[in-house]
């Protein structure tokens, strides 16, 4: 049994390394100007978050695996090193090339991180204790988010680029230091056979499908290149099942994905697609159509924040008393009312009332995100849930790329279509403030139109994806009794409550 002193240090170790992590693919913004004349390489500034996002993406479920197998101390400690060890290359990279391909190693670390704290807090907190811990990693994307960009101007302004990745170090070593001392594990010791047609196949699909999105800017798609890609994810992935099902200790377990895994799989994906299209666009209206500055968009999107722990603790606690499909329902509810109000948001909109939308949008959000983290977690023994929640993680990974891609190509569309429809022809939407833009007969005002206009096209499908994640809710498989009996304790409660179900 640990102590409350030892639970207090890890969760600081887990916030710190989830800090890290999530700072990294935020703080890099604000100097991908500087780093990028730095080091001649405008063409590739993309790839320096594609590589990141990638790498992490793919070594997500291995690391998930590898947790189950041989620990999750040591697996989130070895995958901090692999990310300071990134972090310190990145630091002194001499060109575009080393730069990008340090970021890759970083994110085979972030991968870990990402995966791993929200398994260990399955391990050793309770589920009245869950809500509060996951809400808590969850307010750190939200703050890092926040700090990032603020943290890279600083340290562009007051030393140079290098000491975003310098600053890291420090600070990983004290997160690996409280792990290693404070959390102790008990697991059987053998010899292990590890799955590794598995990983290949699997990494191999992640990495052609990942590359149709993350490679958008910089390509010039043909519909020979989709089409041989989704083929080529489609067979690597078949392969991956037919491994799977005859591997000794399978990366992705088949025994995982029950029908209730799959429903919370899948409103997850959903989610986190809705997550990151509020993460972006919700500052571009705040700055671009109301014309606030970056600073006070960051300050209006803390209530996003705020909400989001408020709804993880008083959300995840009803799991015990309504059940998991109740308060996904609820949640969903919740959220979805959010985004039914962002249509309403117009160019004279007051920034308090936005500041309410995104609030409620926040409840909604961290309440459904903590929950359903939790029922994956609860859906699976101790030696399959580092698996479970990893294949979570990507799902939502999957969600985020596909979904930002897709919003993305839809704003553009909107905006052209807008300035068509106003008798204006050949408007490039990436330049709407440059050089080509200014020479075309259009004012300012009109490019707020236009954004505020495309932003309310994104807003309905936000609300669609919502709905059909309310959708699947409703649709979940009942669990049992949700109600605590007095002689059972919590953990025994929320096992009684899953089941029927797995």
């Amino acid at each position: 049994m640990k102590t409350a002193d030892s639970k207090k240090k890890i969760t600081i170790a887990l916030m710190v390394a989830m800090f890290l992590a999530a700072v990294e693919g935020t703080v890099i913004t604000t100097a991908a100007s500087t780093i990028a004349k730095d080091l001649n390489g405008f063409e590739n500034i993309s790839l320096v978050f594609s590589a990141y996002l990638l790498t992490s993406a793919i070594s997500t479920p291995i690391y998930g695996k590898l947790a189950d197998l041989y620990g999750r101390k040591n697996m989130i400690s070895i995958g901090i090193i692999i990310f300071l060890v990134g972090s310190t290359l990145c630091g002194f990279s001499r060109s575009m090339d080393m730069l990008i391909g340090f970021r890759a190693i970083q994110g085979l670390g972030a991968g870990a991180i990402f995966t791993l704290t929200y398994t260990i807090v399955g391990d050793i907190f309770s589920l009245a204790e869950r809500p509060k811990i996951q809400g808590s990693l969850g307010t750190v994307w939200g703050i890092a988010g926040l700090l990032g960009p603020l943290l890279g101007g600083a340290f562009i302004d007051l030393l140079s680029w290098h000491w975003i990745f310098f600053i890291n170090i420090p600070f990983g070593i004290l997160s690996i230091f409280l792990i290693q001392r404070n959390l102790k594990e008990s697991f059987e010791k053998k010899k292990n056979i590890i799955d590794y047609a598995g990983i290949v196949t699997l990494s191999g699909a992640m990495l052609v499908f990942f590359n149709i999105f993350l490679s958008a800017e910089s390509m010039n798609y043909s519909r020979i290149f989709i089409g041989a890609s989704v083929a080529g994810t489609l067979l690597l992935l078949v392969a991956f099942y037919f491994i799977e099902k005859k591997a000794v200790e399978p990366i992705v377990p088949l025994e995982i994905l029950t029908k209730f895994n799959q429903m919370v799989n899948g409103i997850s994906f959903l989610l986190a697609a809705v997550l990151i299209g509020i993460d972006v666009y919700m500052p571009i209206y705040i700055q671009n159509v109301l014309g606030y500055s970056p600073t006070v968009s960051g300050l209006a999107l803390v209530s996003l924040t705020i909400t989001w722990l408020i709804s993880a603790v008083v959300l995840g606690k009803m799991i015990i008393t309504r059940g998991g499909k109740t308060v996904t329902i609820i949640a969903n509810a919740i959220l979805l009312l959010g985004i039914l109000l962002l249509p309403t948001l117009g160019m004279q909109t007051p920034l308090l009332l936005v500041i309410l939308f995104v609030g409620v949008i926040g409840f909604g959000m961290g309440g459904a995100m903590t929950v359903l983290t939790i029922l994956i977690q609860e859906s699976v023994g101790y030696s399959q849930r580092g698996a479970a929640t990893a294949t979570n993680s990507l799902l939502k990974t999957l969600g985020q790329t596909i979904g930002i891609s897709i919003f993305g190509s839809v704003f553009n569309l909107f905006i052209v279509r807008y300035f068509n429809n106003n008798g204006l022809s050949g408007v490039n939407p990436n330049d709407l403030y440059g050089s080509s833009a200014q020479a075309m007969v259009f004012t300012g005002e009109q490019v707020s139109q236009s954004l505020n206009a495309s932003l309310h096209v994104l807003f309905i499908i936000l609300a669609v994806l919502v709905f059909i994640a309310l959708s699947l809710s409703v649709m979940m498989p009942k669990t049992s009794q949700p109600v605590k009996k007095e002689s059972e304790t919590e953990d025994e409660a929320i096992d009684k409550m899953i089941k029927e179900v797995v």
